[in-house]
């Protein structure tokens, strides 16, 4: 009986050090691959070309569509331009964004608010929620727009829509599997 307990006790070390571990081995996701597989926008590239690839491909436009690739124009500070995917249409002039590689470097964050701050409304200047802050912050972004992919349903701002799945990893799902299976062991030990 006393072997059963101390079996147990290693088991519930092991996956407490296991899930404590998992974070550094978490995927590190640039934005274009993790857009591209959530969006279906099969554009390869860095983000600064996505909205000249996309030309003769997919629709580009400027009204916000829930699946659709919003693309960042280049900055001095964010020199490759940015893709993120829009989990939900809130409004005219604000979505619910999913990206990857933006608050926090190779994170991904879903539904984050992203606001149309431009004159013309066209979504051509953006500010984003970005987690240090805790809000949208000060910094505009250029925009060329959103690209939609085929499948990508048109919505409007009033529809109540489900937002994205986010993405569990492949070192997440292993985690969270052996710590089933540890709890599960545990069980069994002490039956």
């Amino acid at each position: 009986m006393h072997i059963r307990g101390v079996a147990a006790r290693v088991a519930l070390v092991a996956a407490g050090l296991l899930m404590t571990a998992a974070p550094a081995q978490a995927k590190f996701w640039q934005c274009v691959p993790y857009a591209r597989m959530i969006s279906g926008v099969n554009i390869h590239g860095n983000a600064l070309t996505w909205w000249d690839q996309a030309a003769g491909r997919y629709e580009r436009g400027s009204a916000p569509k829930k699946g659709a690739v919003l693309a960042f124009a280049p900055t001095r500070r964010m020199r490759l331009g940015h893709v993120a995917t829009v989990s939900k249409v809130v409004s005219e002039r604000e979505v619910l964004l999913t990206h990857a590689n933006w608050s926090r470097r190779g994170g991904v964050e879903t539904d984050v608010r992203a606001v149309d701050v431009s004159e013309a409304g066209d979504w051509s200047r953006v500010k984003v929620w970005y987690a240090p802050n805790g809000g949208l912050g000060t910094s505009t972004y250029p925009t060329h727009g959103f690209i939609y992919p085929d499948s990508a349903p048109t919505t409007t701002p009033d529809e109540d829509e489900a937002p994205i799945a986010p993405v569990m990893t492949a070192a997440a799902t292993a985690a969270a599997n052996f710590k089933l299976a540890s709890i599960t062991a545990i069980g069994t030990a002490s039956n």
